[in-house]
């Protein structure tokens, strides 16, 4: 196979190389490097929190009521209750990048990274109440109660009536043929290689009898995947809504065990990230440079701009598009402000009492280290944590590449069988063979379609505006 690897890779790599280089295109500013895509999703998140006069702190109490069942009428359109889609949306967003990726922007940008990354996390709740309900509001609605919504549907829908139709066609396609192809990489083959790597760490390493059987687990996990996702949102719906806490609750007791294990040491990582989030120089750029380094690991976790989980909030029961907006809010507190928060509090409490403990290491191993530290034995229950996240990762993302392509190919069942078989090929394509050229190429991808998803939130920003008004106004 690594033949195989060589020849893809090799094939690809120029467009690869090209995409990201256009995608994650930085200028020089003031000693660092500034990343385009990451200043277009911040400022896109900083005017969402102006125009919507502070949503995030107003609206999160709302947010949390709306998650009681009592709160859905049962003749409200719509596939999934509103905890349900919320749980869809965060399994989608709550990946191996809550383990390994906040490591690797402690690293890289020093542990004041955390504290923009907290900043980035907030700041981004205001750009998802905004888009999901956006997508609530231009969803498809089928004559068999089935649904089908996201930046695609609003960018085209919006767009029309405002009297740009072409525009509107032009930007839904080329964001539907977008989250197809990146939900192959970053939602699949790049989820599915971790599992297997965690599998195999956790039962030997290089002597683990799963080692050289890549394509078994491969099949077991594409095999997994199917079951799920044949159902469509629904069953989707039904997993997820028990995997997400069940995960979540996994990986925090455990963080929170390693925490108060460092307990002594939590004064000096609110220090250093306080120091390093505001200094003027450091090794790591200085204040700026760690702003850069926390915002692009928020934005890159919970997707607030992105528009994919928008397609699993529109699936929602309501009658109201902005009760949708209000409970999306959730979901950057959760993967950003809880979840990455925490990871980063392990690690710079683990460093206080061995500086030197990630050296040599990347990624999800130097989080797995911090763990093992404390407990011989954590990396197991991290391991499992992490695979449950990869899983619940490719669940969400196989339907969110679903909606996108029978947005091009039409809507029958015929095309959704297509893309289902598709996708399962490339789960158990991701741990037999590594095609980075091909992972590169749909990662950036998944960022470029922020250009026009962020454009229908600049536009229809008036129409989320008038839906919160609609729904205050029915509440009073």
């Amino acid at each position: 196979m690594d033949g195989i690897d060589a020849r893809i890779d090799a094939a690809i790599r120029p467009l690869a190389d090209a995409l990201s280089d256009a995608v994650f295109f930085s200028v020089p500013f003031l000693g660092t490097q500034l990343p385009l895509v990451v200043l277009w999703l911040a400022a896109a998140a900083v005017f969402c929190t102006v125009y919507f006069r502070f949503i995030f702190i107003r609206g999160f109490g709302q947010a949390l009521q709306l998650l009681r069942p009592s709160s859905e009428p049962e003749e409200a359109r719509g596939e999934v209750s509103h905890f349900q889609a919320l749980a869809t949306a965060v399994s989608g967003t709550v990946g191996i990048g809550n383990i390994g990726g906040v490591a690797v922007a402690i690293s890289i940008g020093g542990p004041g990274a955390t504290f923009w990354m907290l900043v980035a996390g907030i700041l981004g709740m205001s750009s998802k109440l905004a888009e999901c309900t956006l997508g609530v509001k231009y969803r498809s609605e089928r004559e068999d109660g089935t649904v089908s919504g996201g930046p695609m549907y609003y960018l085209e829908r919006g767009l029309t009536a405002r009297g740009w139709p072409r525009l509107g066609r032009s930007l839904g396609r080329f964001y539907a043929a977008g989250i197809v192809i990146g939900c192959l990489g970053i939602g699949n083959m790049f989820q599915s290689n971790q599992a297997f790597v965690q599998l195999v760490g956790i039962t030997g390493g290089e002597d683990s009898w799963f080692a050289q059987r890549g394509w078994l687990v491969g099949l077991a996990l594409a095999a997994l995947v199917g079951s799920v996702i044949i159902g469509g949102i629904r069953s989707i719906a039904r997993v997820t809504e028990k995997l997400v806490p069940f995960m979540a609750a996994l990986y925090l007791a455990s963080a929170f065990v390693m925490l108060v294990m460092n307990a002594s040491a939590i004064p000096f990582a609110l220090s250093v990230i306080l120091d390093g989030a505001f200094s003027l120089e450091s090794a790591t750029g200085g204040a700026l440079g760690a702003m850069v380094v926390g915002f692009q690991r928020a934005v890159f976790s919970n997707e607030a701009g992105i528009g994919s989980a928008t397609i699993a909030h529109a699936a929602v029961r309501t009658e109201y598009p902005a009760t949708e907006g209000y409970v999306a809010l959730l979901e950057p507190f959760i993967d950003t402000v809880v979840i990455c928060t925490t990871t980063a509090l392990v690690v710079i409490t683990t460093s206080y009492y061995e500086p030197d403990f990630a050296r040599g290491l990347d990624g999800i191993a130097i989080t797995s280290a911090a763990f093992e530290r404390n407990v011989s034995w954590a990396p197991i229950p991290l391991a499992i944590a992490a695979g449950l996240f990869a899983l619940s990762t490719m669940i969400s993302w196989s339907y969110y590449g679903l909606k996108g392509f029978t947005y091009l190919a039409g809507e029958s069942r015929g095309a959704e069988r297509t893309f289902m078989g598709i996708f399962c090929l490339f789960v158990a394509l991701g741990c037999t063979i590594r095609l980075d050229a091909v992972l590169d190429f749909s990662d950036a991808l998944v960022f470029v379609i922020c250009v026009p998803n962020i454009i229908g939130l600049y536009w229809l920003a008036p129409d989320v505006r008038d839906e919160l008004r609609r729904y205050a106004q029915r509440s009073n």
